[in-house]
C-alpha cells in the first residue's frame, strides 16, 4: 500500500480502483445507514462519499456491511479442510475467523496448530488463531499430546495467533494450578477467552482476575448477565447442538451492546450448507428485534476490537476492505463479498482465483491396541444399580441418573425397551488398551451401533450401540478408516464416512462430506435413533468439562466432583 496514494484516492483526486457507488452504507459506528459511494484503494477503503473509480459497481440502494467475523470456532468440526471451509463460509459474508485448533490439537499437540496455521495460508479468508490451553481438557481422560507453557510460548510470536483459547480448566484457575497460570502469563497482552459454564459467584470472581476476558458458556441471561457486571466480553453462541442466541438476546442494550460478539463454536457441515454461518445469527437476531445495525455490529466491530484487530470490522477510511453486499437485511443472503478489495464472491459462488498448495503432511492418528468383542463386556454386580447418563436433546450437558441394569449370563446388557445403551470409549492414541464403558439414555436406538472418531475433547474412538458384536464392528471399522464415523447393524457397516485428517477431517469436498453425514443420520435413524443429529450430540459425551456425567476411557466422570466414579453405586 502506498499512504500517498491511498489519501489522494480518500480526498478524491484520483480514481480509485473499486467503487461500489449507491450504497447504503451500514454504520456500525454511529448506528446510522447513509446513503453514500464505498471506494477501494488496493487492500484498504479509501473513503466512504461521492467518488469515481476504475471498476464501479452499482449497487442500487443494496446494503454495503463489514464483514463478518466468527468470534469463537473450531474449523475441525466441519469436517473438512481449512480452504475447503472458506470456499463455503466467505459466500456467506464470513470474511475472518478466530479458530481455537483445539480439537485436532489434543490429537498431534503442536503438530495440529501447525497444521491449521499452515492450511491456512493463502485463503481468500482470515484466519486467526488462539492457541489451545487444555491439552488434555483434564487428567480425567488420554489425549494424543500434552501441551505445556512453554510447547505454546513460540506460537505467540506468529501474526496470526491473537491469544489464549478457552481456558476449560476452571478448577485449575481457581486452585492456582501452575501450568494454568504459566499458560495465562505467558499470553501476556493477548486476549484470553474462557470457558466456564455455571461458574458464580465468587470463584466467579477468581476466574475472572486471573486475566480472563470472555465467555461463550452461558446459556441463561442470568449468567450471562453477572459475568458482563464483573467486565467480561460474551460471545452469544449458536451452533448445531448448543444454541443460546435466542435465550442470550434480551442481555444487548445501549450498555451492553458493545461487549457482545457472535460465535459459532461447533457446527456440523449440514448445518454449514443450510443455515448459513454468522450471517444466519445476523438474521436471526434481526427477526428477534434486534436492529439490523446492533446486530451486524455484534458479528463485525465488537469482535474485531476484542482480538486488537487493526482497522478491522468496520466501513470507514484506512479500514480493511472487508464488505458485504446485501440486497437486504432480512435473509442476509450475500450478493457480493469483497476481501481485501476484491471481489472474492458472487451470488453465493467463489470467484476468487483458487490457489495452488502442497499438501501439508500429517502422521497417522489412530493408535488401538488389538480389540476383541469380549473387552466390551461388563460383569454385572449383584443388586447394584448403575449410574446412566441421560442426555438432554440439543444440549451439552447431561444429566446422572440411576437405573438396576439388565444382566443376561451374569453381564450387563443393553435394554432396548427402557432405552438403557451400551456405550464404550476406546483410547486411540497411545495403545495403552483403556476401554471406558457406561450406559446412556437418550438416543432410542433399537438395534446395531453408531461409532465415531470425533468425541471431545481427546477425540478417542466412541461407540453407543445395543449389542457388543455391532459394537465391535463398529470400532474396527474406525480402526480401518483411521478415523471418521460409521453405523452398524448385524456386524455389516452400513454407512461410513472416513476423516483420516486427525480422525477428524476429510480430504474431500464439503459437498461429499454432507451427503455422507445424511446418509449416517438416516442410517442412524433406520436403527431406530430418535436423535436429530446422533453423531453431533454423541460427540460431546465424552466431554469431561462439562456437567454432569460423561465417560473417557478412563470411565466414568463425575464432572461436579471432578473425579472418577465406578458405574455401579455403593
Amino acid at each position: 500500500m502506498h499512504l500517498e496514494r491511498l489519501i489522494r484516492v480518500g480526498r478524491g483526486l484520483e480514481p480509485a480502483d473499486v467503487v461500489l457507488k449507491n450504497a447504503r452504507v451500514v454504520n456500525v459506528f454511529s448506528g446510522e445507514i447513509q446513503n453514500a459511494d464505498v471506494a477501494f484503494c488496493e487492500d484498504k477503503i479509501a473513503g466512504v462519499g461521492q467518488y469515481q473509480g476504475l471498476k464501479e459497481y452499482d449497487l442500487k440502494g443494496s446494503y454495503v456491511t463489514p464483514g463478518f467475523i466468527d468470534a469463537h470456532m473450531h474449523v475441525e468440526s466441519y469436517m473438512v479442510q481449512v480452504s475447503e471451509f472458506a470456499r463455503t463460509a466467505l459466500p456467506l459474508g464470513t470474511t475472518a475467523i478466530v479458530a481455537d485448533p483445539h480439537e485436532i490439537a489434543n490429537v498431534m499437540g503442536t503438530d495440529g496448530i501447525a497444521y491449521i496455521l499452515k492450511s491456512s495460508k493463502y485463503n481468500p479468508l482470515s484466519v486467526y488463531v488462539t492457541l489451545s490451553s487444555c491439552v488434555p481438557a483434564s487428567p480425567l481422560e488420554t489425549s494424543g499430546a500434552e501441551l505445556d507453557a512453554i510447547d505454546l510460548i513460540g506460537f505467540f510470536q506468529d501474526k496470526w495467533v491473537l491469544g489464549l483459547a478457552e481456558v476449560m480448566n476452571f478448577p485449575g484457575v481457581l486452585n492456582g494450578d501452575p501450568e494454568v497460570l504459566n499458560k495465562i502469563r505467558i499470553a501476556k497482552d493477548k486476549q484470553i477467552d474462557g470457558h466456564a459454564p455455571g461458574l458464580t459467584g465468587l470463584d466467579l470472581n477468581g476466574y475472572i482476575a486471573a486475566g480472563i476476558n470472555s465467555d461463550h458458556e452461558c446459556s441463561t441471561i442470568e449468567e450471562a448477565a453477572e459475568k458482563l457486571r464483573l467486565g467480561m466480553h460474551i460471545m452469544i453462541r449458536e451452533g448445531s447442538v448448543a444454541r443460546n442466541l435466542k435465550d442470550l438476546l434480551p442481555l444487548v442494550n445501549d450498555y451492553t451492546l458493545s461487549r457482545i460478539m457472535f460465535c459459532t463454536d461447533d457446527r456440523t457441515p449440514l448445518d454449514l450448507l443450510t443455515r448459513g454461518h454468522i450471517n444466519s445469527m445476523i438474521r436471526d437476531a434481526i427477526s428477534s428485534g434486534i436492529s439490523p445495525v446492533w446486530a451486524i455490529r455484534m458479528a463485525t466491530l465488537n469482535t474485531a476490537q476484542y482480538y486488537k484487530l487493526n482497522r478491522v470490522g468496520g466501513v470507514a477510511p484506512g479500514w480493511m476492505a472487508d464488505v458485504v453486499v446485501l440486497d437486504d437485511l432480512e435473509k442476509m443472503t450475500p450478493r457480493m463479498v469483497f476481501k481485501q478489495g476484491i471481489l472474492a464472491a458472487e451470488d453465493g459462488q467463489m470467484v476468487f482465483p483458487e490457489t495452488a498448495r502442497r499438501p501439508i503432511p500429517l502422521r497417522g492418528s489412530v493408535n488401538v491396541q488389538w480389540l476383541r468383542e469380549e473387552d466390551f463386556r461388563i460383569p454385572a454386580v449383584d443388586g447394584k444399580d448403575c449410574r446412566v447418563i441421560r442426555v438432554i436433546p440439543k444440549q451439552l450437558i447431561t444429566v446422572s441418573e440411576t437405573a438396576a441394569p439388565k444382566v443376561v449370563e451374569g453381564a450387563v446388557t443393553p435394554d432396548i425397551d427402557r432405552d438403557l445403551l451400551k456405550m464404550v470409549v476406546i483410547e486411540r492414541h497411545h495403545a495403552t488398551g483403556n476401554v471406558g464403558m457406561g450406559l446412556v439414555r437418550g438416543f432410542g436406538l433399537k438395534q446395531g451401533a453408531i461409532a465415531s472418531s470425533v468425541a471431545h475433547d481427546s477425540h478417542n474412538l466412541i461407540v453407543i450401540g445395543t449389542n457388543d458384536h455391532d459394537i465391535f464392528t463398529a470400532a474396527v471399522q474406525l480402526v480401518k478408516m483411521q478415523g471418521g464415523l460409521c453405523a452398524v447393524r448385524n456386524g455389516e457397516v452400513l454407512e461410513s464416512l472416513p476423516l483420516p485428517i486427525g480422525g477428524l477431517m476429510s480430504d474431500k469436498p464439503l459437498a461429499e462430506v454432507c451427503a455422507c453425514l445424511e446418509k449416517l443420520k438416516n442410517a442412524a435413524h433406520s436403527l431406530g435413533c430418535t436423535m436429530e443429529d446422533p453423531y453431533m450430540q454423541m460427540a460431546f459425551l465424552s466431554l469431561p468439562v462439562i456437567p454432569d456425567l460423561k465417560l473417557t476411557d478412563r470411565g466414568l466422570v463425575d464432572v461436579s466432583k471432578f473425579e472418577i466414579v465406578p458405574l455401579f453405586l455403593n
